[in-house]
């Protein structure tokens, strides 16, 4: 009877907080129609060129997670940040997440939001992706792409790992549903414990720090988060049965986890640089996963030398 209590107490809470949270998080963009369902996209800066800023997966909110980059991007050149269906303050979708759907996605958003290329694409981890094939598949849009700790598609492609099982499975989605994340959250020890890869977010303002734990709350475990992991390795095939070297410039930003970093993790970044017949590979001192947290001058810098190209 206790147990049966608690369960229905957990739900409440939880239910009651989703429906603040959707309060809470008003697009601090613009949303577009995309195949049927709404896409968020903000924009800043000026230039004819647009930066696309393409984040890694469950990165719950894009805006803020990419904020120290974009600040220094907006005086030097036009910026675009989107959310995928499932993150930031995008719909969820029905649609499958294979990386032709993802590319098409972000091609129509584009479009219809009046953006017009040449764009340079920047891709964090898993983004890489779908920056690539939209690259293989628009390649007459594209002005050059950087790489913030990107995975090769040959990483992605042999990967193993099942972390859908683990975030889709049942206790991570029971967490999810009775509450118990949410309540963990409220602890600043495990928000902070939860950005450790992200610098603890110490070049974010506390309004937009405050604003991704809700988007993280909003967005953690849902199918479409789910499903981009699902589809990872197959979706990494893709890219490399069209791999072809790019004739535009690709650069990659390879962290070294505080002089952390796995061999294999290393080996498939230096080969990364195959994907382009001008490359250049930098490994960013003193940086985790999130180099643009860290060193948002030296991620820019890395930018802008190809938007000026």
């Amino acid at each position: 009877m206790i147990v049966l209590l608690l369960l229905s107490t957990g739900l409440i809470y939880q239910q009651v907080g989703a429906r603040e949270d959707a309060k809470i998080l008003v697009p601090p963009g613009k949303l577009y129609k995309v195949h049927g369902d709404n896409m968020h996209l903000y924009t800043g800066g000026e230039g004819d060129v647009t930066v696309v800023l393409a984040s890694g997966w469950g990165t719950a909110n894009p805006y803020v997670d990419y904020y120290p980059l974009y600040e220094k991007l907006a005086p030097n050149t036009k910026f675009a940040v989107y959310d995928r269906f499932g993150y930031g303050y995008s719909d969820r979708t029905d649609k499958k997440r294979d990386v032709d759907t993802v590319a098409d996605e972000l091609h129509e958003l584009l479009e219809v939001s009046g953006q017009k290329p040449p764009y340079v694409l920047v891709g964090h981890s898993l983004g890489s992706l779908e920056t690539l094939r939209f690259a293989q598949k628009y390649p007459d849009e594209v002005q050059g792409i950087v790489m913030i700790d990107g995975g090769s598609p040959e990483h992605y492609a042999n990967d193993t790992s099942d972390t859908a099982s683990v975030i889709g499975g049942f206790m991570n989605q029971f967490r999810i549903k009775t509450g118990l994340l949410r309540l963990s959250l409220q602890s600043d020890a495990v928000v902070e414990a939860s950005n450790a890869n992200r610098n603890e977010l110490k070049l974010v303002p506390d309004n937009l720090k405050k604003l991704d734990t809700t988007a993280l709350l909003h967005n953690y475990g849902n199918a479409n988060t789910v499903d981009e992991l699902r589809e990872m390795s197959a979706n990494a095939k893709v890219v490399v049965d069209n791999k072809k070297p790019f004739p535009f410039p690709l650069t990659i930003l390879t962290a070294d986890y505080f002089g952390a970093s796995e061999p294999e993790w290393d080996k498939t970044q230096a080969e990364f640089t195959s994907w382009s017949e001008h490359s250049k590979h930098v490994t960013v001192k003193d940086t985790e996963h999130y180099i643009h947290q860290y060193h948002p001058d030296l991620v820019a810098n890395e930018i802008l030398e190809l938007v000026k190209k």
